[in-house]
């Protein structure tokens, strides 16, 4: 069956669930959605889809050889694992808070002659790209990882808008953040990740870079399986708590995580901390974005967790493929709530 059939029995059968509809003990994969997953295979980057709702899958692919257990480059995916570090190192008290000034905890790796504006910037705006920094990513992502010091390159940065600004998307202002982690748990981020996220069962960092101070990269060059990265998804889909009820992301976080607190002048969506936020097939959507088409969107509302990964070394953006996986998971949830 091409798309263009899938998508009309899907709005043949369209009939949204109710707000607080229950889900069942064991679902059952919507009819159609067989039909989109072997459609997608024309997207000749896609890796893996996995999907689940209510905590079981309904729904995994495999394309052209590729397993959802092998790992990938998540890319900036990663930026969500990330912030929910920050989100435990605050419920922990090694941080205290988003509005904490992030000056006095990098204060060695300021510049000589800093711009006053540094002393405001706060762990807030770092993780919703309001620093007001000049960006590293990009044009300048390349530069800036050939820097004797990412850290301090990161901050040496001159400004483009005030801290609490406009977003400016950067890899920079997450890679502070794991500085800052590092820092204040005394640990590598990695270790703390290991620490704070291994209770999660499936959940597993296979590999993970590191600048030439030997912190590990805030926001980028993050390898998990498409399986690791559903059992991250989930979590935040129950509010931070594990299958079996452990809290390990406090829930208050998530809910702040996904609050719109800025707007990408390069999509049109929100952003909160660490997350993209929009709608797609009529119900809100957070989600993770890494390059290349990494992908991890959560709908609440039909308790659906979607995972997609891609070849690492092609952009989705300006290729319009970022749109396509879009597209896919705006079946993929229109199926779910036929």
């Amino acid at each position: 069956m091409d798309r263009r059939t899938a998508l009309a029995l899907l709005a043949s059968a369209a009939m949204p669930w109710p707000a607080f509809a229950q889900t069942p003990t064991e679902p059952a994969m919507p009819r159609a959605l067989p039909d989109l997953l072997d459609e997608a295979e024309r997207l000749t980057s896609l890796k893996t889809v996995l999907v689940m709702r209510g905590g079981e899958t309904i729904a995994e692919r495999g394309y052209r050889g590729n397993s959802l257990t092998a790992p990938t480059n998540i890319k900036s995916a990663s930026k969500s694992v990330v912030s929910a570090l920050v989100g435990i190192a605050i419920d922990k008290k090694l941080l205290q808070g988003p509005d904490q000034k992030i000056a006095p905890l990098l204060r060695a790796d300021l510049p000589a002659k800093p711009d006053p504006r540094i002393e405001d910037i706060t762990v807030g705006n770092l993780l919703s790209m309001q620093a007001g920094l000049g960006r590293t990513s990009g044009p300048n992502y390349g530069r800036w990882v050939s820097s004797r010091n990412w850290v301090r390159t990161a901050l040496a940065m001159p400004f483009d808008d005030e801290p609490g600004g406009s977003m400016l998307y950067s890899t920079g202002s997450t890679h502070l953040l794991s500085a800052i982690l590092t820092r204040v748990g005394g640990k590598s981020t990695l270790a703390l990740a290991r620490d704070w996220l291994g209770p999660l069962d499936g959940f597993r960092i296979t590999a993970w870079d590191r600048d030439p101070q030997g912190i590990y990269v805030g926001g980028n060059q993050m390898a998990m399986s498409a399986r690791s990265l559903a059992a991250f998804g989930e979590l935040y889909r129950n509010g931070g708590k594990t299958p079996e009820g452990r809290q390990l992301v406090p829930a208050a976080w998530v809910e702040q995580s996904w609050q719109p607190r800025t707007t990408s002048r390069f999509n049109g969506d929100g952003y909160g901390y660490g997350w993209f936020l929009r709608e797609l097939g009529g119900r809100p959507v957070s989600y993770a974005w890494g390059y290349g088409g990494q992908m991890l969107y959560i709908v609440p509302s039909l308790e659906l967790t979607i995972v997609m990964t891609s070849a690492e070394d092609n952009p989705s953006a300006r290729t319009g493929y970022r749109d396509d996986l879009h597209a896919l998971a705006s079946g993929i949830i229109e199926a779910a709530a036929a």
